[in-house]
Order: structure tokens, then sequence, then C-alpha cells
């Protein structure tokens, strides 16, 4: 799979041959497109003796507002700036405007990264 990485064509238009393969850090994986409904998570390794948690569906969020924080239920999403196809689909991603138990709020945190939602809360 050739997705992601430099051109295999030169400026003027001829091949570049590739020096070598990909190495195992180079991986990139298909998104995780958190959607809103019961929650469900998968673990993922990640560089280094590390993991990451991909949030595949997720029902709570983490809402600042002002000094304090807290725990909301997600009820749907209303606005995201990185698909429009994704507020149909209730897909939630880093700058999404999600509906709350507790009003607005928009999305800070990468739920496919990070496996949990945190929000900071927008007046209307």
């Amino acid at each position: 799979m050739k997705d992601q990485g430099r051109s295999t064509r030169k400026r003027t238009g001829g091949r570049l041959r590739p020096s070598h393969d990909k190495k195992r850090h180079q991986l990139g994986r298909q998104p995780a497109e958190t959607t809103v409904g019961e929650p469900r998570f998968r673990y993922v390794d990640a560089r280094g003796n590390d993991t990451k948690v991909r949030a595949l569906s997720t029902n709570t969020a983490q809402i600042a507002d002002g000094g304090e924080t807290v725990t909301a239920e997600i009820e749907n999403v209303v606005e995201n700036p990185s698909n429009v196809n994704y507020v149909r689909r209730n897909i939630i991603t880093k700058g999404a405007v999600i509906e709350t138990s507790e009003g607005r709020a928009r999305v800070t945190s990468r739920p496919g990264q990070t496996g949990l939602v945190n929000a900071v809360a927008i007046e209307e």
C-alpha cells in the first residue's frame, strides 16, 4: 500500500524508485471513527513500549466549564468541521461540536488516539 509517504514521481516527471522498504514505525492505520453509542474500545500497540486506546464508540464526555469539570452524556454530533458527513453518521473527532446533557461543547481531545472525549462548553 503506497497511500502515505513521498510521491513516486520527481518534479520533472521522472520515476523515483524507493531506496528501502517501509519500516514498522512508518505504518499508517485506518481512522477509528468514534461514534456515539455503547462504549467500545480497542487497544493498539504504539511506538516504543506504549499503547493507544482507540474509542470505537462512547457516550460520555468530560466537559470543562470555567474551573470545574463535569461528566456528561453525549446525545449527538451537531457540527464537525473536518467532514460534513461525520455529522450525519454521529462521528466524533477533535473540533467536533457535540450536544450533551450539559449543553453544547467542542471536543478538544482525539478519541481515536486517547480513548476518551474531553470537551469545552460553548455558549449558544
